[in-house]
C-alpha cells in the first residue's frame, strides 16, 4: 500500500465521525443495558421470556432488517418522525444522530446480556445484608451491586462501543453514506472498494482492526 496514495484529510473524516457516534450510543447504551438488566434480575412476571427475546432480537437479526424497521419507526411518514421533525426543525433520518440510534439499538443486546450475567452472579446476600442495616435500593444499588459488578461494567462499555463502531447495514439504511455527515469506517470502506479505490479501503480496514484488537484487549484483561 503506497502511503502517498492516500488522502489524509479524507481519510480522518469517517473516522472521527465512527467515533463520536460510537462515544454517544455507547453512553447511552450502558445506561439503558445497566437499568434495565437490573430491573429485570429482580422482578418476575408473565412474558419476561418474550421481553427478554425482544430485546435480544437485533443481535440475530440482519442489520438490514433493523434498519428498515428504523427507517419505518423514525421515517417521515410515522407519527414519531413527524413528531421529531417538527420538535427539531428537521427528519432524524440521513442525520448523524439516525446512526447513533442505529448503533444503539444493535450494540444493546451485547451490552444487556453482558450486565445481566454480571448482576445475576453477585452473592445476593451481600445485598440482602446492606437492606438489614437500613440502605435503600439505589444505596444497595449504587453503593453494592455497581462496584461487584464493575468488571461486567467496563466489559459491557467496551463491546458496547465496538459493536456501534462497527455497524454497517442499519446505519446504512436509516443514515445512509452522506461523506462529511454520516459516512462512517464500514460505509466509507465498502464505497472505497465499490470505486476501486483499495488503498484507503485498506486504510480504513487497518484502523479497524487496531481499534478493534486494543478494545477486545482491553476487555480479556478486565477478566483476567
Amino acid at each position: 500500500m503506497n502511503m502517498l496514495d492516500i488522502d489524509w484529510h479524507q481519510f480522518w473524516i469517517p473516522i472521527r465521525l465512527s467515533l463520536q457516534i460510537a462515544f454517544l450510543s455507547s453512553i447511552v447504551t450502558i445506561v439503558l443495558g445497566v437499568v434495565v438488566a437490573w430491573w429485570m434480575t429482580k422482578r418476575h412476571f408473565r412474558g419476561k421470556i418474550w421481553l427478554e427475546t425482544l430485546f435480544m432480537l437485533p443481535l440475530v437479526l440482519p442489520p438490514t432488517v433493523v434498519g428498515f424497521l428504523l427507517l419505518i419507526l423514525f421515517g417521515r411518514k410515522s407519527w414519531l418522525g413527524q413528531a421529531i421533525e417538527w420538535f427539531f426543525t428537521a427528519p432524524i433520518i440521513f442525520s448523524w444522530w439516525a446512526a447513533v440510534i442505529a448503533a444503539i439499538v444493535v450494540s444493546f443486546p451485547l451490552v444487556y446480556q453482558t450486565m445481566k450475567v454480571g448482576l445475576a452472579s453477585i452473592e445476593k446476600d451481600l445485598e440482602e445484608a446492606s437492606r438489614s442495616m437500613g440502605a435503600n435500593e439505589w444505596q444497595v444499588f449504587r453503593y453494592i451491586t455497581l462496584p461487584l459488578a464493575s468488571r461486567s461494567l467496563v466489559s459491557a462499555y467496551i463491546l458496547g462501543f465496538a459493536r456501534g463502531l462497527g455497524e454497517f447495514g442499519a446505519t446504512l439504511m436509516i443514515a445512509g453514506n452522506i461523506p462529511g455527515k454520516t459516512q462512517t469506517i464500514p460505509t466509507a470502506i465498502y464505497v472505497a472498494v465499490d470505486s476501486g479505490n483499495t488503498h484507503m479501503a485498506w486504510a480504513w480496514t487497518l484502523t479497524m482492526i487496531l481499534i478493534s484488537f486494543l478494545l477486545l484487549l482491553m476487555t480479556g484483561r478486565r477478566k483476567q
